[in-house]
Order: structure tokens, then C-alpha cells, then sequence
């Protein structure tokens, strides 16, 4: 198959993905150069990408590679966390969302098994992971698009029994108050730990959660504190907290970010709290933000033709 020259992904184009649909965040994606699917002649190239990868039902058969990018990428030869575990269920079933490559499953079990040995946890709450072939998603996530990126439920699990149509209804419980400047009564140490434990994990990468819980844990920590270095302040994550894992050793064609600044980062984050308590005055000068474009499948990496065919 030809494929168009190589592109170059600029910082701007691909920030940083949260987890509820929009883009941007604290860290930029580093620029790099991936060759894409173009409009090689590929039958799919110019289709919207979350149409053509949202209809996937089932993992490739492929060694598990991650391709592309956290929010312009796809996942061959994945792995589906199992619906539940001895220390784990997955949530959202219907969602088909509990596949990731499987250094991300095994990372979540063995996270789970930690969470298990706090007080009044059982394990994990499981939240969305990826497409069974990666890929944009038709709802809800910007990122998620490698198999390296999972969403972990805050609320206490303390019920492993949850049948599916409770694990459909069923809402996690959110941690903040003062629009995320502050954690509320329902944030424990537990949770501290649970982070702690999820940061300390050499595969990670970053993990993000609303501003406020930064700031306490950053209070409350003791000793080593180079695990807070990874957790990242992001809107949205008060219900959930998101981890994201480094590219698995040897995998070609997966882009990392750039490290985190140095530090702790809890300046950072208290400045951000600052923000929220008292926000600047809006600039009437500011450019309106241009609406963003489909991604569409010849945008994503040229691997990922073959997972689509």
C-alpha cells in the first residue's frame, strides 16, 4: 500500500486528551513523525475514524501493539479484562470497553489486588479502558485510543457481586467540592493510598484528577514524595481518576509524552485551586477557539489500515 509522506504532529494538534471528550491538559503530547493511512486508497480512508473503530467488536489477532498516539492512535492484538475478578469488576458493560493492550489489563489487576488491602475496599471499580481495536470512540473520550490509558472508579468497592444491569446504573461517587478546589467528606486516606500505589507503579506515566485532591494529597504526604510527581490536575476527574501507562519496552510505533516538569508539582496545583476560587476576569480580546475536526481514519498511523480491512 503507498502512503502519503510522513506528517509531522505538532504540539498543538494533539495536547494532551482528557478523559471526558475534550482535549488539551497540563502536559503537551511530544511532536513526532508518524506515517498515516493518508488517502492511500484505503476503502475506509475518509471515513470518520470513531464510525469505522466504535464498530469493532472484537480484538484483532495480532501481537498487542500500540500505534500512534494517546488521542490519534489504534491497539492490535488486545487483551479484555475479564467483566469481574477476584478483586475487580468491570463497569459500563454495554460500553464494550474493557479491552486495552495487555500490559494495561495486567497492570489494572495487580492495582486492584492493592486495593483490595485497604479498609472497607474489595478491589476496583473498572471504568473505561479501550475499543477492542482502539481507535476514537464514539462517546465520551479524546484519548483511550492506544490500550494505555484506564479509568479507575473512586468510589469504594466494596460490593465484588454487581450484576450487569447494576454495573449499567449503578454512578461512582464524586470527591469534590468548591467546583474541585477542595476534596468533600467522601475522600478518605484510602484513597491517598490507592493513588499512591497507582503513581508509584514504574509503567505509569501520569494519572489525573481534579485539582483539589492534588493539593490535599500534597498536604498530607510524607516521606518520598516523587510519586506525586505523576499526578496531574485535570478537570472533570472527581468521580474517576485516569491512568496512563508508558509505551510497553520494544512496542515500534507508540509515541510517549514528554516526562512530567520536575517536581512535585504541587505549586502547580495550588495555583490551579487559586484559579478555581478566583478566577481571572475574561478576556474580551480572546480569539474564539476554532471547533475541532473528525478525526478521520486516514489521520491515524498507517498500522492501523491492516486492523480495519
Amino acid at each position: 500500500m503507498k502512503l502519503l509522506p510522513y506528517i509531522t504532529v505538532t504540539l498543538a494538534a494533539l495536547m494532551l486528551a482528557s478523559c471526558g471528550g475534550g482535549s488539551g491538559g497540563t502536559d503537551e503530547e511530544p511532536s513526532a513523525i508518524l506515517a498515516t493511512i493518508g488517502t492511500s486508497g484505503h476503502s475506509e480512508s475518509q471515513k470518520v475514524a470513531k464510525q469505522v473503530f466504535g464498530a469493532q467488536k472484537t480484538a484483532s489477532v495480532d501481537s498487542p501493539a500500540a500505534y500512534g498516539t494517546y488521542a490519534k492512535g489504534c491497539l492490535a492484538g488486545s487483551a479484555q479484562l475479564a467483566e469481574t475478578g477476584p478483586t475487580w469488576q468491570a463497569m459500563r458493560l454495554s460500553r464494550n470497553r474493557n479491552w486495552a493492550h495487555p500490559a494495561t489489563v495486567s497492570y489494572v489487576e495487580d492495582l486492584s489486588r492493592k486495593a483490595a488491602q485497604l479498609p472497607g475496599w474489595n478491589g476496583l471499580y473498572v471504568g473505561d479502558l479501550s475499543q477492542p481495536r482502539g481507535g476514537p470512540m464514539l462517546t465520551g473520550h479524546a484519548s483511550h485510543q492506544i490500550g494505555l490509558d484506564a479509568d479507575i472508579w473512586l468510589r469504594r468497592a466494596d460490593d465484588l457481586s454487581l450484576s450487569a444491569g447494576q454495573r449499567e446504573n449503578i454512578s461512582s461517587t464524586s470527591m469534590q467540592r468548591s467546583a474541585g478546589a477542595y476534596v468533600n467528606e467522601n475522600w478518605t486516606p484510602a484513597h491517598m493510598e490507592l493513588i499512591k500505589a497507582a503513581a508509584s507503579d514504574p509503567r505509569v506515566a501520569r494519572i489525573f484528577i481534579f485539582a483539589g485532591a492534588k493539593v490535599q494529597m500534597c498536604k498530607d504526604a510524607t516521606g518520598n514524595r516523587e510519586w506525586l510527581r505523576k499526578v496531574r490536575p485535570w478537570y472533570g476527574h472527581h468521580y474517576h481518576f485516569h491512568v496512563r501507562l508508558n509505551c510497553p519496552p520494544g512496542v515500534q510505533g507508540c509515541v510517549d509524552q514528554s516526562p512530567p516538569p520536575a517536581g512535585d508539582g504541587c505549586d502547580d496545583a495550588q495555583a490551579w485551586v487559586n484559579s478555581i476560587l478566583n478566577p481571572p476576569p475574561p478576556n474580551p480580546n480572546a480569539p474564539k477557539p476554532k471547533p475541532r475536526r473528525e478525526i478521520l481514519v486516514a489521520d491515524l498511523p498507517a498500522q492501523c489500515a491492516k486492523l480495519i480491512q
